[in-house]
């Protein structure tokens, strides 16, 4: 299976995702920190991250995700919950690239959630 590279801001690693991984998924796989309190169910917007790079590559986002995603903060067009994120294909660009937000890393960091 092809393996696609993603990269975070503001974090050195590469990590990688696969054709049907959601972002959540790919995360979880490899210790990369992304918050989901609800377990990746849609029911809350902590995996909220923004997709700089490559978001055309995902499945589109249900009417569940957008109104998770109209309770989270910092959200742009670019915005996706990890948990419903999937990538369907190979990006264009070749490579996925995400931010998570300020809010979400910290969060994270500190234990809340």
């Amino acid at each position: 299976m092809t393996r696609i590279p993603l990269r975070v801001t503001g974090d050195d690693r590469t990590f990688s995702l696969e054709p049907g991984q959601s972002l959540l998924e790919a995360a979880m796989a490899q210790g990369l920190a992304l918050d989901h309190a609800c377990g990746g169910v849609c029911a809350c917007s902590t995996c909220h991250v923004r997709i700089t790079r490559g978001l055309a590559a995902f499945s589109e986002p249900s009417e569940d995700e957008l109104d998770q995603l109209d309770e989270a903060r910092g959200t742009g067009l670019d915005s996706r919950l990890g948990c419903q994120a999937r990538l369907e294909r190979p990006p264009a660009e070749g490579t996925v690239e995400i931010t998570i937000p300020a809010w979400n890393v910290n969060a994270v960091r500190e234990g809340h959630g």
